[in-house]
């Protein structure tokens, strides 16, 4: 007998792994999908012109560090790093706060066509920007908004504030009623509510809404480029203008400066990666 069991669970082994074959093939290419831009992003940034267009996917014949230290000068790095970096923070600062209280109203305090508001967020979600870039632009040019960062942070604010509420509502609905109505008897108002109660159980869905914010803010070229045209006032992405020449582009230091773009992406996504999954899993799961 035990000779059998032992044979029909190798076979229901084998089975499975079967089964779950496909899987890891899926899994394997969208993982070499995903490595080889990064890796030729990487060696090309140590090339000169002429190596990248010889052999695109070699590694260099020479590593050529002073890429980089060019690339920081002529794309003005300095400038617009820090530029990049307070648009992001206020962006996040701003649309997480309204999100919170917007996903809290419509997840606990009972609004009529609460479900319809967070179907309307969802929707405007999908909405392009390009569609009313104009019509705003010709509004902030009056309320003399252009080339500030203010002006600016209110359009990613309106931007990326439906994502984030909807996001934030689908995981306050998950909260379980008991721990609000416990509040409640103790005399808690609904901003204590909100602030003692709602907000840290609620954590990773604002980790996660943060994340998706700010990745969106510090890779956005169109809004920055067409609201902030003055150099002083240049984002991150627009830095990668400066290599471009009569006869082409200076790919070397076009692709050291994306390394310096996308350096700090990666190490904060490495390091909240596991918080970000949860929280995007399970906002989603909840809604």
């Amino acid at each position: 007998m035990a000779g059998v069991k032992t044979r029909t669970s190798d076979s229901q082994e084998r089975s499975w792994n079967l089964s779950s074959l496909p899987n890891y093939v899926v899994l394997i290419i969208l993982v070499v999908f995903a490595l080889v831009p990064l890796y030729q992003l990487g060696i090309n940034s140590f090339k000169t012109r002429a190596q990248i267009g010889l052999d695109p996917f070699g590694l260099p014949e020479e590593w050529l560090v002073s890429n980089f230290t060019e690339a920081w000068e002529r794309g003005k790095y300095a400038t617009t790093l820090p530029n990049s970096v307070i648009l992001t923070a206020a962006t996040i600062f701003f649309v997480l706060i309204f999100a919170g209280m917007a996903g809290f109203a419509l997840a606990r305090l009972r609004l009529r066509g609460a479900d319809y508001i967070s179907f309307y967020f969802l929707v405007g979600t999908a909405v392009p920007p390009q569609f009313y870039m104009v019509p705003l632009f010709i509004l902030w040019r009056t309320l003399g908004m252009i080339n500030t960062f203010h002006g600016l942070i209110i359009i990613y604010v309106a931007q990326f504030s439906p994502f984030s509420t909807y996001l934030l509502r689908s995981y306050m609905v998950s909260i379980p009623q008991e721990f609000v109505d416990a509040a409640r008897i103790d005399g808690a108002s609904n901003w204590q509510v909100f602030h003692k109660v709602i907000m840290p159980l609620s954590w990773p869905g604002f980790l996660t809404a943060g994340l998706v914010v700010g990745l969106g803010v510090w890779n956005e070229f169109l809004f920055a480029q067409t609201f902030l045209p003055r150099p002083e006032f240049k984002t991150i992405v627009t830095s990668l203008y400066a290599f471009q020449q009569r006869d082409g582009r200076e790919w070397g230091l076009t692709n050291a400066g994306s390394v310096i773009m996308i350096t700090p992406v990666i190490i904060l996504f490495l390091a909240l990666q596991r918080r970000f999954i949860e929280g995007l899993t399970q906002g989603g799961l909840k809604a």
